[in-house]
């Protein structure tokens, strides 16, 4: 199934502790490769989409990236949607670009949160989520949302401790087999185990990491792409769901709007879960990717945590996912976090995943989740 809106560029800036970076510099950077990978130029871009920063913020972010690349774009705009920004600003530029609005639109993120933010500006930003009458005054933070949904998913479903650390070891052996990734040191169930407690029953190594870095990618129209550099990725199937804002508000602590957004990309795509070849999904803690891998429909309930320990999410598992290392060990900045799984997702498709590639993958899918699971972006990606 051919589409309007393919991916033509890509790009992710180096990761990790990166002194003297900027949030605008690692956008700008970004940016300029993604573009290059396309072999287009930045005179070629009529659309940019940008994500928010923590440690430069700004009402008109979008134009202050534009401005310091040195483009006139005839649609700019910012756009903010937590960990489900990247997916959304894929979906918004095929939008655009199926509309007939832009040609080449550019999506960008990137933060230096690492080395830009205090520990107690990073503190109060893990707060802030949190609803300012019913949550911050009894101590919410993001951390402790999420282990509220661990222990209601444990609960209910036989979810175990050490299940939960089946996630963070798979993602460390596909971090170990990318040389840009932010942690490569190989970790097992035991040291997981013996992490420091964050927020019951979450531990250290069950939460993503904090980095800088930046990333990008390109969205043209199908008949613009003719002459691009690399193999072009199709945008199949784009959908979203947003069920609440703050945790006290969830419908659920099991049962999330990744349901329907991954639902929505599967059926504008005319595929099924079991036809992903590769996944790359938001993994801010090991409770979040086990959950949306059973709301999405990849695993049964109960069935995602025994498949894990078993190797389900190696390359030659039943389902590889998070091939790069995600937020857990490659890298997670910010709103740039969630653009590297579509980064990754696109070079899977390519065959340029070097070292960690998939055997001959067609189908992709990709998922962002914002705030406590409270928005939900998922894209359905195909090769060309």
């Amino acid at each position: 199934m051919a589409s309007k809106a393919v991916i033509t560029g890509v790009a992710d800036t180096a990761v990790g502790k990166l002194e003297g970076s900027t949030s605008l510099g690692l956008q700008a950077e970004a940016a300029a490769a993604a573009v290059a990978d396309a072999g287009l130029s930045l005179g070629d871009i009529d659309g940019v989409l940008c994500g928010y920063s923590f440690t430069e913020p700004h009402l008109m972010l979008s134009s202050v990236v534009s401005e310091f690349l040195g483009i006139t774009p005839s649609y700019s705009i910012a756009v903010q949607a937590g960990g489900a920004t990247a997916c959304a600003q894929v979906m918004q530029a095929a939008a655009l670009i199926e509309a007939g609005i832009c040609r080449h639109v550019l999506a960008v993120c990137g933060d230096n949160r690492l080395t830009g933010m205090s520990r107690d500006r990073a503190v109060a930003a893990l707060s802030e989520v949190g609803h300012a009458q019913f949550e911050r005054p009894y101590g919410i933070s993001v951390p402790s949302a999420y282990a509220l949904v661990a222990q209601r998913y444990m609960f209910e479903y036989g979810v175990t401790l050490e299940h939960l650390a089946g996630v963070a070891v798979a993602h460390r052996r596909h971090a170990m087999r990318n040389p840009k990734a932010q942690m490569r040191q190989p970790i097992t169930l035991e040291d997981v185990a013996k992490s420091k407690p964050i927020s019951t029953p979450l531990r250290l190594l069950d939460c993503c990491l904090i980095s800088d870095g930046g990333a990008a990618v390109v969205v043209s129209a199908a008949d613009a792409a003719q002459d691009t550099r690399k193999r072009r990725i199709d945008i199949l199937g784009a959908g979203q769901m947003n069920t609440h804002e703050h945790i006290v508000a969830s419908p659920s602590l099991t049962d999330f709007g990744c349901k329907q957004s991954s639902a929505q990309a599967f059926g504008r795509a005319g595929v099924k879960p079991a036809d992903i070849d590769v996944a790359e999904i938001y993994d801010s803690f090991t409770i979040t990717l086990l959950a949306e891998l059973e709301s999405i429909g990849f695993f049964a309930r109960g069935e995602a945590g025994p498949a894990i320990l078993s190797g389900a999410l190696d390359l030659d598992g039943r389902l590889p996912c998070n091939t790069h290392g995600g937020l857990l060990s490659y890298a997670h900045s910010g709103a740039a976090g969630g653009m590297f799984h579509v980064v990754e997702a696109v070079r899977q498709l390519r065959g340029e995943a070097n070292g960690r590639q998939v055997a001959d993958p067609e189908l992709a899918f990709v998922h962002g989740d914002g705030g406590i699971l409270s928005a939900h972006c998922s894209l359905v990606l195909g090769r060309n």
